[in-house]
């Protein structure tokens, strides 16, 4: 059953990182343009979920996993190179989960804080937050890459990644490790469920509010843009960490198991094993959901995708028009 879920792995990893990559540079360009009806700070906050999670594939998915299938004893296999890329991998992870909780959190002041949105729901506002929170995560990261020991030394340069047998019973990886997971995705998990329930409360009680109003004044209440633009808003907060959360699970409900259990994570069976597997394959899996989150959620950001897919077949068709005038035009 393991090998079996090995070779699916290796499968799956690739196609990942073929479907990944593209989509989320796809994402990040269409974005940036500005044109998918999203205020800026909004827009700054899915760039920067995008920029993390390309990020994630490249260094997670292809220089980790990828490379580990494919490309066995290469230079990624050196034990520092993997160790930077250990690092690297775990920043990117974290920032894709902590960008959707800051934009989850820039969401409900937007909704329910009018008086604090003027300020907190800005341009500037958002590249303050994206900006501290990345580099404190990657701070928070380096300790990764003291975690990881070589197999063997050849020409005075250790070879292999694999975790310090200390890294599962000294007290202070342990601690480490429980930190980190509480970090993330404990702690993300907690406040997107919270900032959502209080979003949630805080319509039900507005619309009901509305639409009293609107039946004592006799008028119409088929058209009303400001709940169309909350209800854009919602649709487009709750699928990003709806999806999030369920992509997750898996991976919670590992940490909760082990930690519940007390058992030796070094020491798992295979059905363990695979369960353990399954979730890293979930949570890799979420950084390139997004794009499609969007193309499911945003007529506009559709419209710009049709448009970007549209435009080298209609240069090609004018080029070749062009070519063909200037040869029928020749003596």
């Amino acid at each position: 059953m393991l090998e079996i879920f090995n070779r699916f792995k290796k499968i799956y990893y690739l196609m990942l990182f073929m479907i990944g990559v593209p989509v989320n540079l796809v994402a990040i360009v269409i974005l940036s343009r500005g044109k998918c009806g999203l205020s800026s700070g909004t827009t700054h906050y899915l760039v920067a979920m995008a920029a993390s999670d390309l990020l994630s594939i490249i260094t997670e998915v292809f220089l980790w996993r990828i490379s580990y299938y494919y490309f066995p004893g290469s230079f990624l296999d050196i034990t520092p190179v993997c160790s930077v890329i250990l690092v690297l991998s775990r920043a990117s992870t974290n920032s894709s989960v902590w960008f959707t909780v800051a934009f989850t959190f820039d969401r409900f002041v937007a909704i329910c804080c009018q008086k604090l949105k003027v300020k907190y729901c800005t341009k500037r506002t958002a590249i303050v937050v994206l900006g501290t929170t990345g580099c404190l995560l990657f701070v928070k990261n380096i300790p990764w890459y003291f975690t990881l020991k070589s197999w063997t030394i050849i020409d005075n340069v250790p070879w292999g990644c694999y975790n310090k047998p200390g890294y599962y019973s000294e007290p202070g990886w342990v601690g480490f490790d429980w930190f980190d997971t509480v970090l993330t995705p404990l702690l993300p998990f907690a406040l997107i469920l919270l900032f959502n329930a209080l979003t949630v409360r805080h319509i039900i009680v507005a619309s009901r509010v509305r639409e009293g109003l609107k039946k004592k004044g006799n008028t119409d209440n088929r058209n009303d843009p400001e709940m169309e633009s909350r209800r854009r808003s919602i649709i487009l907060l709750f699928a990003l960490s709806g999806s999030f959360i369920l992509l997750w699970m898996v991976y919670v409900l590992y940490f909760i198991y082990y930690t519940i259990t007390g058992k030796d994570r070094s020491d798992f069976n295979e059905s363990e094993n695979i369960f353990r597997q399954a979730g890293t394959l979930l949570l890799n899996l979420n950084c390139c959901i997004n794009t499609f989150v969007y193309v499911v959620t945003q007529s506009k950001f559709r419209d710009q995708l049709r448009d970007a897919v549209k435009y080298p077949i209609v240069s090609f068709v004018q080029w070749c028009n062009s070519s063909c005038e200037r040869m029928i035009q020749k003596p």
